[in-house]
């Protein structure tokens, strides 16, 4: 079952978590946990609060007992608002700043309980003659298929030797 936590309005970069969410996506709970308690980031702080939240609501929520079967299964930053100050500079000058912040959401599933669902189906092949299966095949038939190229004249011959740029001008 599919659980998810959020976190809005947090104080980081949408850009800065992102960097630390792509190292727990598709791990296992207990490997994100890890992972985020020794990544010397603010952000990572913020972010393992967020993945205990959605921990704790796979278990009050789903009754999830066995925490090994989790997996973060998604994991995002998207951008929130800013807030906007001002920094007064020098001879009247005034530098504008933007504290941006996120929004953070973790998703975490035991994926069917802990079975992995099984692979999209092969894809049926297509109709006959669109595209040969082997590639000795397929070189056969692109060579049946092809026009014989045009022979290309070299350059410079093939058009009409046209003026150049000012030719028509006389000098005086």
């Amino acid at each position: 079952m599919r659980t998810f936590a959020r976190a809005r309005f947090m104080r980081v970069s949408s850009r800065k978590a992102g960097i630390v969410l792509e190292q727990i996506r598709g791990k296992s709970v207990a490997d994100a946990l890890a992972t985020l308690q020794y990544t010397p980031r603010a952000a990572a702080r913020l972010i393992e609060k967020v993945l205990r939240s959605a921990i704790a609501n796979a278990e009050h929520n789903h009754q999830v007992r066995n925490l090994d079967d989790l997996r973060v299964v998604q994991a995002t930053a998207d951008g929130g608002p800013s807030l906007k100050r001002v920094q007064p500079r020098a001879m009247g000058r005034a530098f504008f700043i933007k504290h941006r912040t996120s929004h953070l959401t973790v998703t975490v599933s035991d994926e069917v309980n802990g079975v992995r669902l099984a692979p999209p189906p092969e894809r049926r092949e297509r109709a006959a003659g669109a595209r040969p299966a082997t590639p000795a095949a397929s070189a056969a038939a692109e060579t049946e298929a092809k026009p014989a190229a045009r022979a290309r004249a070299p350059r410079g011959e093939g058009k009409a030797a046209a003026p150049k740029r000012g030719a028509g001008k006389e000098k005086k």
